[in-house]
């Protein structure tokens, strides 16, 4: 099961909890757990949106642990949770390092999640960006780039169909080594997350969509820009999912600060102001709400796919 762009806004959401970084964190979030995770989850598969995402850190340093926090739930481990108690949303790494880990390693837990799941991974992926994860794993940081280039062609072939994959690289090298089960998909939808030159790069040559890092309205049309110009001159064709991530979300009139970058309003202004996403080329928009506690959110969540999505592209 492929996610192309098929004329309609695609939507999804970075779920809560099981990230708790001091940049996009609700204060309740912290005393917040599985049972949070399973209400916003329900609550945005009954809302028709996209997908559910979860992001990926393996440790984090004490330099960074006051802006970061060190809140970072495992994603394998949280979408296959949350497959379990949702029917069809797909479930997004937003993203996987998976220059941390063996594709091997990669592929047996992303294909058994797909499996399980029925067929609904996107698999995201980026180049990470905490030195000391890399360090104390003993994988080149300055190198991250170039292994995650290969990861993906590596991921490419250990994700397929073949119960013995293939790949032979300057990194990797494997053959005659079996794993099942395969993924329910045929092909496992990659996306590639970043806004760097070669992040932007990798997304176009290698992969089936982009997950922008925090790329503002103005700069989005330039790098959509590139990214088609990219594929056209390798000569790649066939359907591609651009992102982006929107500003805070609030759906009606709030009755208490939601901060100055928020967008909040009535259903109709939200469509008219997100639809400028899709006149630039934006195929799935990837939203996050403000709220005070779960049952805010997951209200928000359901007036978003009720009065909000029905409007997008009008």
């Amino acid at each position: 099961m492929q996610v192309p762009p098929d004329g309609r806004t695609l939507f999804g959401i970075q779920l809560p909890v099981q990230s708790q970084s001091t940049i996009y964190a609700e204060p309740w979030e912290a005393a917040a757990g599985p049972a949070d995770l399973v209400a916003v989850a329900r609550a945005a598969d009954r809302a028709g949106f996209t997908y559910l995402a979860s992001c990926d850190h393996v440790a984090i340093p004490r330099r960074l642990a006051s802006a970061m926090s060190t809140v970072w739930y495992d994603p394998v481990a949280t979408l296959a949770f949350l497959a379990a108690a949702t029917e069809r949303i797909r479930l997004l790494s937003h993203v996987a390092v998976v220059g941390l880990r063996h594709p091997l390693l990669t592929a047996k837990q992303y294909a058994t999640l797909d499996h399980l799941s029925g067929g609904r991974l996107i698999l995201g992926v980026g180049a990470g960006h905490v030195r000391e994860e890399f360090e104390v794993l003993g994988v080149d940081f300055e190198r991250r780039g170039s292994v995650l280039d290969e990861s993906i062609d590596a991921l490419r072939a250990a994700l397929g169909p073949e119960e013995f994959p293939e790949h032979h690289g300057k990194l990797y090298d494997f053959e005659g080594l079996g794993q099942l089960p395969r993924p329910a998909q045929e092909r496992v939808p990659v996306w590639v997350g970043g806004s760097s030159p070669a992040a932007v790069r990798r997304a176009a040559l290698k992969a089936d969509g982009w997950l922008p890092q925090g790329d503002p309205r103005d700069r989005l049309p330039a790098q959509i820009a590139r990214i088609r110009r990219l594929r056209e001159e390798a000569g790649i064709e066939g359907p591609y999912v651009m992102g982006a991530i929107v500003e805070p979300l609030y759906v009606g009139t709030p009755a208490w600060d939601v901060g100055r970058r928020t967008l909040a309003g009535a259903p109709d202004a939200l469509a008219e102001s997100l639809r400028a996403y899709r006149a630039m080329g934006v195929d799935q928009l990837q939203v996050r709400f403000r709220s005070r506690d779960r049952a805010e959110l997951t209200d928000q969540v359901t007036a978003f796919g009720a009065e909000v999505a029905p409007l997008l592209d009008d």
